[in-house]
């Protein structure tokens, strides 16, 4: 108890002295506090709201907080609320004569406006609480920022974490009734039962949009292969499908390439120019350089965002993509590749600890901002020592540093290669996507074709990039251009039904 009123104690100067400076009074509604308690202690439904809705902190006035104290602990004793009670509890608790006995309980009840505007004195309440937490916020803030000791990157995250609090910390969620809630269910089933095609951001891989019906909002999707199996190219095949193909804005956070590289690995998927020719190795033919042009006019049309910011952290990660959702409309992230994030300095010597901080960020990231955020994830090296029956397939257990990672995702996919393992004749093009873990549907294994030379996943069933390819064979034999394929005109489950094996 001690503790508390010091931390209070602690609010209250903090706001105070922020106001002197300033010359302004702390924000505040006495009138409104002093109604609120009075029809609290007058009628029953307005207990609930005050209670449900409210906490100390809420009111300014330190003898209003002792009296809702005193009520919410008749609240949760079951105990009866009324004036009489009221003071017997501030009696016991030693405070009666301080908030000014029974005569101020009085004249509290008797100031007591309509109570069909209680819930209306409730906002209040709260609107001027987050005032009162913001100023605190920001003159901790500020006192910190003037320390030359303390560290940039802690100072940065600490204030996004306390404007964040001040905010959340008083918008309490209602409860929902079932019935309301089965009415949007219905909504969205309806929805989908009259859509043919995705509900989500489509892959550009039709078996896995089949199982997806396209990646979800707010969902945390991990991809996670050992080193040199592709994480990069099948992540940048996705978003080139999402951005080039379905006009969706689409932002691609890289923490090992550069954005020059990744530039190049485009090139080699939408003008289907070898890495060789690419790199000068081998001379490029006049029709080569038509197909380079008009696929460079329809790739720099894309609304394909790249950030290769070195080192970085969750928090820089959180706060350049609410500001690209706002200022440039994106629908999907994703983050090559996990690991290399880090979260507070506080953690970075307890590697788990810091990844399933990261892991959980971004799952909470997703859901605030309503996109679906793919992130790519290192295997362990474990994997390489299990063979037999299962042909040394990744298992959730194999992802590296933290369980965090499999518990905070909402699907979890491993790409895997037998051969570069040791543990097949075939061929290094013979891939597979592994679905391991998939809150809204079904797992299973999709077979793939990796093509080294363009840097790019394909699969039997006719792939975005396959259509590309096609179509860039056909714009050498007439000047046709590739048109982008509309999100509402491409449907896994008959666009490329012929294609099936």
């Amino acid at each position: 108890m001690a503790n508390n009123t010091r931390k209070r104690a602690a609010s209250v100067d903090a706001v105070q002295m922020a106001s002197a400076e300033i010359g302004h009074k702390p924000p505040q509604a006495p009138e409104v506090e002093e109604a609120v308690i009075g029809a609290m202690m007058l009628y029953e439904d307005c207990i609930y709201q005050a209670v449900g809705a409210l906490k100390e902190k809420s009111f300014y006035d330190p003898k209003l907080r002792l009296i809702f104290t005193a009520i919410s602990g008749l609240f949760n004793n079951r105990s009866a609320i009324d004036m009489t009670t009221v003071a017997e509890r501030l009696r016991t608790d030693g405070v009666l004569e301080e908030v000014g006995g029974p005569t101020r309980l009085a004249a509290l009840t008797q100031n007591v406006g309509s109570a069909a505007n209680f819930e209306y004195y409730v906002k209040i309440l709260q609107q001027k609480t987050i005032q009162r937490d913001l100023i605190e916020a920001g003159y901790g803030i500020l006192q910190k920022a003037f320390d030359e000791t303390y560290e940039v990157d802690k100072l940065i995250e600490e204030s996004q974490k306390e404007v964040y609090n001040a905010v959340q910390g008083n918008m309490r969620s209602q409860y929902v009734e079932i019935g309301n809630a089965l009415n949007r269910a219905m909504d969205r089933l309806q929805f989908v039962q009259k859509t043919d095609g995705l509900t989500g951001v489509p892959s550009g891989f039709p078996s896995l949009d089949a199982i997806t019906r396209g990646w979800q909002d707010g969902n945390l999707i991990v991809i996670g292969a050992r080193p040199g199996h592709g994480k990069s190219a099948i992540a940048l095949n996705m978003a080139s499908a999402a951005a080039i193909y379905h006009n969706i804005p689409t932002a691609f956070f890289t923490l090992e390439m550069a954005d020059i590289e990744l530039a190049d690995r485009l090139i080699g998927m939408e003008s289907g120019l070898s890495s060789g020719k690419r790199k000068g190795k081998d001379k490029m033919e006049d029709y080569e350089w038509e197909l380079l042009e008009k696929a460079l006019a329809r790739a720099a049309k894309a609304p394909l965002y790249i950030d290769e910011t070195p080192g970085l952290t969750i928090t820089e990660f959180m706060s350049k993509i609410k500001r690209m959702v706002q200022e440039r409309g994106i629908k999907i992230a994703f983050v090559d590749y996990l690991q290399l994030m880090h979260a507070s300095a506080s953690l970075s010597q307890y590697r788990a600890l810091e990844i399933g901080e990261i892991s959980r960020q971004l799952k909470e990231t997703a859901k605030e901002l309503h996109i679906p955020i793919i992130a790519l994830a290192q295997l362990n090296r474990n994997l390489m020592a299990r063979q037999g029956s299962s042909n040394g397939r990744p298992v959730l257990s194999d992802l590296k540093d933290s369980g965090s990672i499999e518990q905070d995702a909402d699907m979890v996919l491993f790409i895997h290669r037998p051969a570069l393992l040791g543990l097949s004749e075939m061929g290094d093009d013979q891939a597979e996507l592994l679905i391991a873990k998939n809150r809204s549907g079904e797992m299973g294994i999709i077979p793939l074709r990796f093509d080294g030379d363009f840097v790019r996943f394909t699969e039997d069933r006719m792939s975005l990039a396959d259509y590309a390819a096609i179509k860039s064979v056909e714009s050498k034999m007439n000047t046709a251009d590739i048109t982008p394929m509309p999100t509402e005109g491409y449907s896994p489950f008959d666009h490329f039904e012929s294609e099936q094996p």
